[in-house]
């Protein structure tokens, strides 16, 4: 099983909640906007975290499947 992060992007205000709590994934873009590093995980590791201390409730996990991770990296 594999994890897909869903990132409402443009609703983000740039606080750095995501950034602060899972540096490994998440950083501040150019626009002052966060971003994931990778959107497609083999582990949620702090994600998680990162999804709950999103203010504006704006980052969500789901699992996915082998086969999806494939067509959404193409």
């Amino acid at each position: 099983m594999k994890y897909k992060i869903l990132h409402k992007r443009e609703s983000c205000v740039g606080c750095g909640s995501c950034v602060a709590v899972c540096p490994s994934n998440w950083f501040i873009d150019k626009d002052g906007k966060a971003s994931p590093k990778k959107k497609i995980l083999d582990k949620i590791g702090c994600n998680k975290d990162a999804a709950d201390a999103c203010p504006l409730n704006l980052i969500s996990i789901e699992e996915i499947d082998d086969e999806e991770k494939e067509s959404d990296e193409e």
